[in-house]
């Protein structure tokens, strides 16, 4: 998945500060009124949790800075971290905490949001009613993920945050979750979509239609059960909305796992001096963004 690709040749220019790095460039030039102006072009890949996120935050950065394109493509944390240590691309979009080896590598992490991952289920699954009454215990679903059930269960095929907070949250690994592997979120989403006896997990944004801030079509939201009672007790009732589901998480009462933040990663201290601004606007004026999108500002 794909933004927009961006190609440019990279020159050394007379006066100018112009760095790359895995094909970018970013340059400071001065206006005829001796203001500073960002000029040239950057790349990220990584997690689809952050895709739609980053979408906002480049378009407005470009708007704050015409002279600068952002290439963003969606492939999963683990593509993201691969990438951006093998120099491929500027920053890695990450769904979940770095690992020893990856800060080792050079990796270092920026937090930019907070979202979660939630298990789903097609919204005619017999399943669901009972679910409704009872949430979703930990106990249980980690049988689902053992493949003990009738339910058809799906994962996610590729190396993803999504996968590993999901396997957090059941105190196993990405590569112990049992059922059939489907790629990326989206793939996700349509496939429960398209199977009546389905269940799996989704990051929010993709849980949730971005417009209507309510259940995808064809999707429903399985409630955790958090305090293990075998109800779904009132204050454990902040599915109907992604609005409400936010307010759970930013108030803790949605359980981290599956909670997490999201992070932008980069390989080093970034020299290059659109990557620079970037990373700060994120963090700063940037966070206006997260609310409407569906994420929690950090």
């Amino acid at each position: 998945m794909r933004r927009k690709a961006v190609f440019g040749i990279l020159l050394v220019l007379g006066g100018a500060l112009l760095l790359n790095s895995c094909g970018s460039r970013g340059e400071v030039k001065r206006d005829a009124n001796g203001k500073e102006e960002l000029s040239g072009y950057i790349t990220l890949s990584g997690a689809f949790a952050l895709y739609p996120l980053a979408i906002q935050w480049a378009d407005e950065f470009h708007r704050l800075h015409p002279e600068v394109d952002i290439d963003i493509s969606a492939g999963g944390a683990g593509k993201g971290i691969t990438d951006v240590l093998a120099d491929q691309v500027d920053i890695a979009m990450v769904s979940r905490e770095l690992k020893p080896q990856e800060k080792e590598k050079g990796a270092v992490a920026y937090a930019v949001a907070k979202d979660a991952v939630v298990a789903t289920i097609n919204k005619d699954n017999p399943e669901y009613q009972r679910y409704l009454k009872t949430g979703l215990s930990q106990e249980e679903a980690k049988k689902i993920w053992d493949g003990k059930t009738k339910l058809n269960v799906y994962t996610r095929s590729d190396a993803c945050g999504a996968a590993e907070t999901w396997a957090k949250f059941l105190d196993k690994k990405q590569e112990d979750l049992k059922g059939t592997g489907v790629f990326g979120d989206p793939g996700i989403a349509e496939t429960l979509q398209k199977d009546v006896n389905g269940i799996g997990y989704n990051n929010i944004g993709y849980a949730y239609n971005d417009k209507t801030h309510k259940p995808t079509k064809g999707i429903a939201i399985v409630p955790i059960d958090v305090n293990g009672n075998g109800k779904v007790d009132a204050d454990e009732q902040f599915y109907d909305t992604l609005d409400h589901l936010m307010e759970a998480i930013a108030a803790g009462k949605y359980p981290a796992p599956p909670a997490r933040n999201l992070y932008l990663v980069t390989a080093g201290k970034p020299k290059n001096p659109v990557v620079v601004a970037f990373l700060k606007y994120v963090r700063t004026k940037g966070q206006k963004l997260n609310g409407p999108a569906g994420f929690v500002h950090i």
